[in-house]
């Protein structure tokens, strides 16, 4: 994929597939979402904030027992614009090093926190590899708007390539954990194949030459 585009929102639609994504993690919730990942046998892709391994490493450890892929979500969960280009290659590089410590495979993907990204970011991701995962639907789960809505919100989006957006922490996620197993439920009746972003893009890569958009809105 990198070297026909640095981002990617989505597959080319030619299949079925649609992969569930969360950021934050891992926290307090990881294990009641990873729960209900292992009961309907799904995999998914979490975007693992570095500094938060200090605290949920056996989440993480878990994950990768399971077959999920984890990506860069940073160390820190800043606004990447915000940053100097050494402070944001030091919140790459150190969340990467923390995925290794564990035993874990070098993080490939990366997805910016809040959607914040600059010419400096993309400068730091082609240096170290790391092609950018942005979504296309996002559940707006980190709002806590209710378990329906979430269920509504990813089931209202979904579309063959879609990448959705959800939280295992940041926050009070048992909207989430109680969500999951509906839009699961939901995805699979309406004909999707639930896989891991590197699964959804080996299967339905996007076209080049996609627009790199300037933000998007998350958490």
């Amino acid at each position: 994929m990198l070297a026909y585009t640095p981002f990617v929102k989505e597959g080319a639609a030619r299949g079925r597939d649609v992969a569930l994504t969360f950021d934050d993690g891992p926290g307090p919730y990881t294990p009641g979402v990873l729960s209900v990942l292992e009961r309907f046998r799904v995999h998914a892709t979490f975007f693992v904030i570095g500094e938060m391994l200090r605290y949920f490493s056996a989440s993480a450890v878990r994950e990768l027992r399971d077959g999920d892929v984890i990506g860069n979500h940073t160390e820190t969960h800043p606004e990447m614009a915000t940053l100097s280009a050494r402070d944001q290659h030091e919140e790459l590089f150190e969340q990467i090093a923390r995925i290794e410590l564990l035993g874990g495979p070098r993080p490939v993907l990366f997805r910016p926190p809040y959607g914040s990204f600059d010419a400096t970011t993309m400068r730091e991701l082609h240096a170290l590899h790391l092609l950018m995962v942005l979504w296309s639907v996002d559940t707006e789960d980190y709002l806590q708007p209710g378990v329906s809505v979430i269920v509504q919100h990813a089931l209202a989006g979904a579309h063959p390539g879609a990448i959705i957006l959800m939280h295992d922490a940041g926050g009070t996620r048992t909207q989430t954990v109680e969500a999951l197993p509906q839009i699961i439920r939901g995805l699979r009746a309406s004909g999707y194949h639930l896989v891991t972003v590197p699964e959804l893009l080996r299967d339905d890569p996007p076209p080049p030459g996609q627009p790199l958009p300037s933000s998007l809105r998350g958490d």
